[in-house]
């Protein structure tokens, strides 16, 4: 097998200057145009369902094969991402862009329209037989509906938008990121560093003495803004306030709720759920706290890595790795894993100029996915292997079944499959290890269980406070908005971690508050993602369930995905049950740390 490296553009184009793209770029803009010059000024498909089918054929195809970008879209936001140095890369992704925005103008009307229905009629539309492909759009739609204005309104809500929320939001971030200390290092040297970084060296440098003096540093810039950050914050709740009360939405958080194509009572029960099992977060501290040799955690220090491992891959292994992992669960993850590999699918490795990080991309229906890694040869290059091809799974599988206006996940269940194959990949790598380095991951792994649960519902929770609290006095002083923070985070930390009074600043820089409830979803993700592993685990066969569920893409809401199989995640059980694996892993990590006699 030919392994590629570098991403392989050729079913898109042949480069930068391929004059095909141009091409493209009017076809789009000729088939847009059309669509809207035949459907625009009609309203019989608003009352015909057969002639709304007939509409949502040719919607779907358009939103198969030409989307408001095209393939030159798509290929010009990869490009940019292989060489963010690059001007003309720019320059032309901000052209594209612009006219992307231009065809989402000319055809918005057609969604807007649709969702306008008349509620009375709208059950007529969901049970006609030629409608039946689109039934679950056309929910999404009229649920939508329920809580739209007039035009000119919805006009207005999106003006105000600014000033009223993103330049606020804007303003702390930008104080924040102007910030700049010079910082001790863990070799005895100072360097400038910027908000960002100073807070990576608090949390994360191996040295205590640098993680002090860093988060001596990271108080006094946040001390600095909090009156700023209060008045900020007060804005944004009474402006999100003021849009419920104009949609008629009685729960702050129903918005992305709906959003999400998520069920509130889904939601409530989840939060209930990992609530209610806090003591495994405060178990796996009090752990901690014994392999750092102390008696109580230091607030910063929380997600301080213990142990070292040392142990490299490259990608040629880790591939073989994942493959074996792929093979054992289910062998058309093994195919589609090694399709990517031979088509240049993936662009592997660090080069000048190229972003950061990973990640899994993917556009229209009938484009192939595209994976960006840089792969340095660490143990965890091989869980985001893992990790971003259980996006790109995710991807083909709803390719084979699904229609374009079906493909794609809801951000409710969008890390369910990243987090499925990365749990049965780490649980690989635990089985060639040695005790020590097999400590170190359980711990890696228990300590990012803690991040992305209990705290994010903690979070949610604070979230649900502020508002609540907000709404009910009007306006909150930052010791307000600081002892609302402390309580929620205390509540998951517990007793080994210690809770300073300038912890109560931390919520300052904290962004996922700014942007309203989204954060139960990388709990949401997770523990779906271990229930389903504890299912596979006990029958291997459950399995053609889960790749039931990865195919589904938002045919329907994840709710209802789920009562197909059996399932019922509006039970609180079904949310224990994945703590439950949470748990027996830190039984686990606390008998190898009994046997290790550290």
């Amino acid at each position: 097998m030919t392994k590629k490296t570098s991403w392989d553009f050729s079913a898109l184009y042949s480069s930068d200057s391929d004059l095909q793209i141009e091409k493209d770029i009017e076809e789009v803009k000729a088939q847009t145009e059309q669509f809207v010059s035949k459907w625009k000024d009609r309203d019989d498909y608003l009352e015909n369902p057969k002639i709304l089918a007939e509409a949502l054929n040719e919607y779907n195809l358009w939103q198969e094969k030409y989307g408001t970008a095209g393939k030159f879209g798509y290929y010009f936001d990869l490009r940019t991402s292989q060489d963010q140095l690059d001007t003309n890369l720019k320059a032309r992704e901000n052209q594209i862009t612009e006219k992307s925005i231009k065809n989402q103008t000319e055809i918005q009307f057609f969604e807007l329209k649709i969702a306008k229905i008349p509620q009375s009629e709208q059950s007529k539309f969901l049970n006609e037989p030629p409608l039946a492909p689109y039934k679950h759009f056309l929910e999404m739609l009229f649920e939508q509906s329920k809580y739209l204005l007039t035009e000119p309104e919805e006009k207005i809500l999106a003006l105000k938008s600014q000033t009223s929320f993103a330049n606020w939001v804007k303003m702390t971030s930008t104080f924040l990121s102007k910030e700049e200390r010079d910082i001790l290092q863990d070799d005895g040297t100072t360097q400038k560093q910027s908000f960002e970084m100073i807070f990576n060296t608090a949390t994360n440098s191996k040295s205590e003495k640098v993680r002090d003096q860093a988060t001596v540093q990271i108080n006094q810039i946040l001390e600095k803004y909090k009156d700023v950050a209060e008045q900020e914050i007060n804005s944004v709740l009474q402006d999100k306030k003021t849009n419920d009360q104009l949609r008629g939405r009685s729960r702050p958080d129903s918005s992305r709720h709906s959003s999400d194509d998520i069920d509130t009572t889904v939601v409530d029960a989840l939060i209930e759920a990992v609530s209610s099992r806090n003591d495994i977060a405060r178990r796996i501290y009090k752990l901690k706290a014994k392999l750092l040799k102390k008696d109580k955690l230091k607030y910063n220090e929380r997600n301080l890595e213990y142990g070292q491992i040392s142990k490299s891959y490259s990608f040629d292994q880790s591939i073989e790795l994942v493959d074996k992992v792929f093979k054992k669960l289910d062998p058309e993850f093994s195919e589609i894993l090694n399709r990517f590999i031979t088509a240049g699918q993936f662009d592997v490795f660090p080069t000048k100029g190229k972003r950061g990080g990973a990640f899994c991309s993917y556009n229209l229906l009938s484009q192939p996915t595209f994976v960006m890694l840089n792969h340095t040869d660490k143990l965890n290059d091989v869980l985001t292997i893992a990790h971003e091809m259980g996006h790109a799974i995710n991807n083909e599988l709803m390719r084979k079944k699904q229609n374009a206006l079906n493909f794609g996940t809801p951000t409710s269940t969008a890390e369910v499959a990243s987090t499925f194959m990365e749990d049965f990949v780490l649980q690989e790598l635990m089985l060639d290890s040695d005790h020590q380095t097999k400590l170190s991951l359980m711990v890696m792994k228990l300590n990012d269980d803690v991040s992305s649960i209990f705290r994010q519902i903690a979070c949610y929770k604070f979230e649900q406070d502020l508002h609540r609290e907000f709404r009910d006095k009007g306006y909150l002083s930052s010791s307000e908005i600081g002892q609302l923070f402390q309580n929620n985070m205390s509540s998951y930390m517990g007793e080994f971690v210690d809770q300073p009074e300038w912890a109560q600043n931390w919520w300052i820089y904290w962004s996922h508050i700014r942007y309203f409830f989204y954060v139960y979803s990388y709990a949401g993700g997770l523990l779906i993602s271990k229930s389903l592993q504890s299912s596979v685990k006990k029958d291997h066969q459950f399995i053609q369930k889960v790749k039931e569920f990865l195919s589904s893409g938002t045919s329907d809401s994840p709710k209802n995905i789920f009562k197909k199989m059996d399932i019922d995640i509006s039970d609180k059980n079904f949310w224990n049950k994945g703590l439950n694996e949470i748990e027996e892993l830190l039984k686990e990590t606390e008998e190898l740390y009994n046997k290790l006699n550290l």
